[in-house]
């Protein structure tokens, strides 16, 4: 019998290591999909921003008697008269004093996302995306194609997610300008010169834009969730992370209307045609089933499909008499080729078509919202406050165009929103992706939406 021999050090290594191999103990922590589909992960709540408090629909109480209403109307006014202004300034005092209740500005992130960003992190979650060597020219076409619209769809939701934050910017701004003159009209009847009734309609309009900001707070993290689950990050602190590195607003709005580029109205089906991989497949089997078909026997079966039509009505196919020679199989298999060549080559086009005057359409109107919409509502804003500081227009004309400068930069940015996503569409047409990656966008809230301006005095 062997003796038994103790192992050598540098085996002994070897085994041990060889065993913890094999202890579940000892594997490596989750990550990625495995971590994520865990229900024993850990999952704290994000930390989103809280929305400012509700509005009150409380009414300040009237004093009792005629002395009680001069000795509160003496006092109200001795305050405000410390200030240029009158109530505003007063008002504005007390909200930049450090314990002020208003939210402080969003500092720029330090590192934004950009739209190359986000696409190339979300293509690391997107291994069938990559092209190989051993593939197919059809294998490679179905991968183009893909990728195309995959690409297609981070770039329409980086577009949505800093669309939607922006928005959220503006109806935060709303709000405050709401909730500024809810509180002014208070003061208005705690000082005995302006009726509850009033009152009442500022406190609608505070409760108006609330309403707006939680819808816009909403779609935001609704948007910020879906750019999450395209770059792969699946915890609650990486999501409020990423909409903390978004940028504050979308880009410029370029001079062409596809920019970095040459394409032109002209050139758009050509371009959608050629950029089809499976397409020039089709064509090319197309050729060679018309090369090796009789035309007249093409023909013939052609004539026959018009009489069925001609014979059938709306209660069900068309039916044509049966093959008899054999010759009609190679037309048959012709005709069918080029019937859905057509089909396909016609929807592309149209496609191509639609790309192209969406696109512009969609340049001329953010060009306008901005360079005419919200430069006349910049200067109308800058005259209201000229006037207002020589006393010519009262607090609430001041109020009122601050709504309706919001509202201009509101409808500015959704415009320009809607551009960028048109182009995300003519893009991935352009790259491979099928025609039905082209769709009429649906515009967004109209201008306005912040709310209409309170009547004033």
């Amino acid at each position: 019998m062997t003796p038994f021999r103790r192992p050598r050090p540098a085996c002994l290594a070897l085994a041990m290591a060889a065993a913890c191999a094999l202890t579940p103990a000892a594997a490596a922590p989750l990550s990625g999909g495995l971590a994520a589909s865990d229900p024993a992960t850990p999952a704290p709540a994000p930390a989103w921003p809280l929305l400012p408090a509700q509005p009150s629909a409380e009414l300040p109480a009237l004093p009792d008697g005629a002395a009680a209403a001069r000795a509160q109307w003496q006092r109200v006014n001795e305050q405000v008269a410390g200030f240029a202004r009158g109530h505003i300034d007063l008002l504005r005092w007390e909200q930049s004093r450090p314990d002020a209740s208003a939210p402080a500005a969003e500092a720029a992130p330090t590192d934004p996302l950009t739209l190359q960003a986000a696409v190339s992190a979300s293509l690391r979650q997107q291994p069938d995306l990559f092209t190989r060597a051993e593939m197919n020219v059809r294998e490679r076409a179905e991968v183009q194609s893909a990728w195309a619209r995959h690409v297609q769809s981070v770039q329409k939701a980086w577009i949505d997610a800093v669309a939607a934050r922006e928005r959220a910017r503006l109806m935060a701004q709303a709000h405050d300008v709401s909730r500024t003159g809810a509180e002014l009209g208070r003061r208005m009847v705690v000082a005995g010169n302006w009726s509850q009734a009033r009152q009442m309609r500022e406190q609608l309009g505070e409760s108006a834009a609330w309403q707006a900001l939680v819808s816009a707070r909403l779609a935001e993290r609704a948007a910020v969730e879906a750019l999450a689950g395209r770059l792969g990050l699946w915890r609650g602190e990486d999501v409020v992370a990423l909409a903390a590195r978004l940028p504050q607003g979308l880009p410029a709005l370029p001079d062409a209307v596809w920019p970095g580029r040459d394409v032109a109205a002209e050139r758009i089906e050509a371009l959608a045609l050629q950029a089809d991989a499976e397409l020039t497949l089709m064509r090319t089997e197309v050729e060679r089933e018309r090369r090796a078909s009789d035309p007249a026997r093409e023909a013939l079966l052609q004539q026959q499909m018009d009489q069925a039509l001609a014979r059938s009505g709306m209660s069900g196919p068309p039916h044509i008499q049966a093959l008899e020679r054999p010759g009609d199989a190679a037309a048959e298999r012709s005709l069918h080729g080029q019937a859905r060549l057509l089909a396909r080559a016609a929807e592309r086009r149209s496609a191509a078509r639609l790309a192209w005057q969406q696109l512009a359409m969609r340049h001329a109107a953010a060009r306008q919202a901005t360079d005419g919409l919200l430069r006349l509502q910049t200067a109308l804003d800058q005259e209201n406050l000229l006037r207002y500081n020589g006393m010519l227009q009262s607090t609430w004309d001041l109020l009122a165009s601050a709504r309706e400068r919001i509202a201009a930069l509101d409808t500015a940015q959704q415009a320009r929103a809607a551009y960028w996503r048109a182009l995300a569409d003519g893009q991935a047409l352009l790259a491979g992706a099928p025609a039905s990656a082209v769709s009429l966008s649906p515009d967004t809230a109209a201008a306005g939406s912040t709310g209409a301006a309170t009547p004033g005095h």
